[in-house]
């Protein structure tokens, strides 16, 4: 499933110091659908505290933009110039990324199919892996070239390999972007070499990385990888914090003159995950040290806690025409609250439902809404999926409940 991100779209709620996420591919607008009158369900008792102390401002950076983000419920916990235009250097690369996964997931290539080694890939400048034209490579071989690396040459032969030449895999990107919800993103080249219309904002760089994290898990462990050996070349990955932190496990660095030093990083300490982005610093310890104060500021002061799980029915409705009387009516995927330590407040589900739902049913289509209520105020809305499928009755069922309907 693709994330619009929408998760890894933001809802944020405001004044309430709140965030949540439901399924990153529900839509969020209110439907026509006769509002149902159902008890709200309640999420697990939140803990609160009036003894906590105020949150602090964010941390004072020497960077041109940055965010931190919680992976899980996409809440802001600080930001400077977040959706500005920055030029992303081999911040690139995890765009470049995600659509190899995208092709390896979907198994149009694998890690093991052998990839020739065009010219324009091995003439690539700046960082390389140094492969040599005409030979033979893995993919697997060219993904870490490329991620531990941060191999030009790597790249473009990946994007070769996937969209036939680099100018399609451009295309490719661009549509995936859009996809995710980065609406201050363009790229025109796969490696990150600068031009006027290649740029990424830290809020999408963060919308990306965080995707990237729920998709593609079994890939996103090459990103903790310290090093990596070819053609007798060992290279370090470039992320000192794979070094400085031990709950460090990525993501991507980026550098050239223009851009600056640039850095996203994720971390994850005691279940809660955080993705930071820091754009345009002076010197790689800078890019360090400001992405290690922004993770320190999110896990010291906020906590994120699961209040409904996927799949969990949240309330039933009546199914006429079905083998089965009523549906469990469910989220698609996890939903998480973040907010200061010890003052998680109250939350509640309330539903917007059809008057009458008839079978069959999947649970794969969206047959009503929930509004996610915080402490009274709602904050979010998420689409509702039936937790099974449900087939349609025999001839009589189907013609009594017919019946039924009509004297309702």
């Amino acid at each position: 499933m693709t994330l619009k991100h929408s998760l890894l779209a933001l809802a944020l709620a405001a004044g309430l110091g709140l965030a949540l996420t439901g399924c990153g591919s529900d839509d969020e607008q209110t439907t026509d659908a006769a509002a149902a009158t159902a008890t709200p369900a309640e999420a697990a008792p939140a803990t609160t505290s009036s003894a906590t102390t105020a949150v602090p401002p964010p941390p004072e950076l020497k960077a041109r933009s940055f965010i931190v983000i919680d992976h899980d419920s996409g809440r802001v916990l600080a930001a400077l110039e977040p959706d500005t235009r920055q030029e992303p250097a081999s911040l690139t690369k995890l765009m470049t990324a995600y659509a190899v996964f995208k092709a390896l997931k979907e198994g149009r290539i694998k890690t093991d199919d052998m990839v020739t080694i065009s010219e324009r890939a091995w003439r690539q400048e700046g960082s390389r892996m140094f492969i040599e034209v005409g030979k033979q490579v893995s993919v697997n071989d060219l993904l870490q070239g490329m991620i531990v690396q941060s191999g030009n040459d790597a790249t473009v032969a990946l994007a070769e390999k996937v969209g036939g030449t680099e100018e399609t895999f451009v295309q490719m990107m661009n549509t995936y972007a859009k996809q995710l919800g980065m609406t201050n993103s363009h790229f025109t080249n796969s490696p990150g070499m600068p031009g006027p219309e290649h740029y990424m904002s830290a809020r999408d760089a963060a919308t990306l990385a965080s995707a990237l994290i729920h998709e593609f898990p079994e890939y996103y462990k090459l990103y903790a990888q310290r090093e990596f050996g070819w053609n007798g070349i060992t290279q370090q990955n470039r992320n000192g914090l794979l070094w400085r932190d031990s709950t460090v496990d990525g993501v991507k660095t980026g550098h050239t003159e223009t851009a600056g030093y640039c850095l996203i990083a994720s971390a994850k300490r005691e279940g809660m995950r955080l993705v930071s982005v820091v754009l345009g610093t002076d010197s790689m310890r800078a890019r360090e040290d400001a992405s290690a104060a922004l993770l320190n500021y999110g896990f010291n002061f906020f906590e994120t806690k699961r209040v409904y799980a996927a799949g969990q029915p949240l309330t039933t409705a009546r199914v006429w025409k079905g083998k089965d009387e009523d549906v469990g009516l469910a989220l698609k995927r996890d939903l998480y609250v973040t907010s200061q330590r010890g003052r998680v407040g109250s939350v509640k589900a309330e539903f917007e439902l059809p008057e009458t739902l008839e079978a069959p049913l999947s649970s794969n289509k969206a047959v009503g809404k929930t509004r996610i209520v915080v402490d009274g105020a709602p904050v979010a809305a998420y689409d509702l999926y039936p937790a099974t499928d449900v087939v349609q009755a025999g001839f009589f069922g189907r013609t009594w409940d017919s019946l039924r309907l009509m004297f309702r």
